[in-house]
């Protein structure tokens, strides 16, 4: 079918960005916004003020605090936080348009459940179409046209071609998988390890303990996404391997600064306060944690990144127990 309206669920930096490209393809957006000062924003002076400053929306996007105005539309992008979206779902799912696809394009793993976000798609809104959106794209890059190469996921290969069709654009390049587990667990694992990526920069650790990290930690990525069933080459790619290179590289990512400020002996508090968008490696730690523990994969970067960010250790106890760890062999 041709798609010509786009419902985007979240006015965050990432959710308007994503309205962007939506318009810029030629389709016309509806922005739905939780908070009232961004409907304001938006509405009277054509930029999301609150999240992505400086930036002036397409005229193709129009905005509503409203999720029931989507009902309209041929297809739907969810950008609410990770540990938020079971709860925005469930309030949506009584308007959903049948058959629409629903793109989920939030990264973590849900909180207490242990479960992907396709998986509380799947307890939601059943008969939805699912696709995952991930790769390495931070919403300022997007928001401005600049080149950017994502994976787009889904099981039905020719809805996941008329998707790509339909969302690509000269500055924005789909890749099309079938795996969306992999694409999944890319999206959600990058998240901690950038944090520790950050608590190393913080702490001057220096470019060779940077590139060890980003190393092992896609090991560890890679461990995780096949023991649930995903495939190592999805890991590999733009929304795994990808995503985890530009993450773990700019403190222009929420969850690096968050590891940065760690670093430099901040307390989680102090380097939480007053920020208004979530750094969804914080949130998704325990979670990652747990599961790892559940399906029996060794994570110890990821293991080690929770444990302080639950206070249960010091950054200088955490490098000193990764560096410790018994030697073996790279690929164990």
């Amino acid at each position: 079918m041709a798609y010509r309206t786009a419902g985007v669920i979240g006015a965050g930096a990432w959710g308007t960005a994503l309205a962007l490209v939506c318009a810029r393809a030629g389709l016309d957006v509806i922005l739905q916004a939780r908070e009232p000062e961004v409907v304001e924003s938006v509405t009277n002076r054509r930029i999301n003020e609150a999240f992505l400053p400086g930036v002036v929306l397409d005229d193709r996007i129009s905005v509503t605090s409203e999720l029931g105005a989507l009902g309209v539309c041929d297809l739907v992008l969810a950008v609410p936080p990770a540990q938020y979206m079971r709860a925005t779902l469930d309030a949506y799912a009584p308007h959903h348009r049948q058959g629409a696809p629903i793109i989920l394009c939030s990264k973590g793993i849900e909180r207490g459940s242990l479960k992907l976000m396709t998986e509380v798609l799947a307890e939601t809104i059943p008969d939805a179409p699912a696709a995952v959106l991930s790769g390495p794209s931070f919403a300022a890059d997007v928001s401005k046209g600049l080149p950017t190469a994502v994976t787009l996921a889904c099981e039905d290969a020719g809805l996941g071609e008329a998707l790509m069709e339909t969302l690509s654009g000269p500055g924005f390049r789909p890749y099309l998988a079938t795996d969306l587990i992999g694409a999944e667990v890319g999206g959600a694992i990058k998240n901690v390890l950038a944090i520790a990526c950050g608590i190393s920069e913080g702490r001057g650790l220096g470019r060779s303990a940077h590139a060890a990290l980003i190393t092992r930690g896609f090991a560890e990525m890679t461990r995780l996404g096949t023991a649930l069933g995903g495939e190592a080459a999805t890991v590999a790619g733009l929304c795994g391997l990808g995503d985890l290179v530009l993450t773990c590289s700019s403190p222009q990512s929420r969850n690096m600064s968050l590891g940065l400020a760690l670093g430099q002996g901040q307390t989680i508090q102090q380097a939480l306060a007053g920020k208004r968008s979530v750094a969804e490696g914080y949130e998704s730690a325990p979670a990652v944690r747990e599961l790892a523990r559940k399906v029996g994969v060794e994570m110890p970067i990821c293991e080690a990144t929770a444990a302080l960010l639950a206070g249960e250790t010091t950054v200088d106890a955490m490098i000193e127990a990764l560096l410790s760890r018994p030697l073996k062999a790279e690929r164990e």
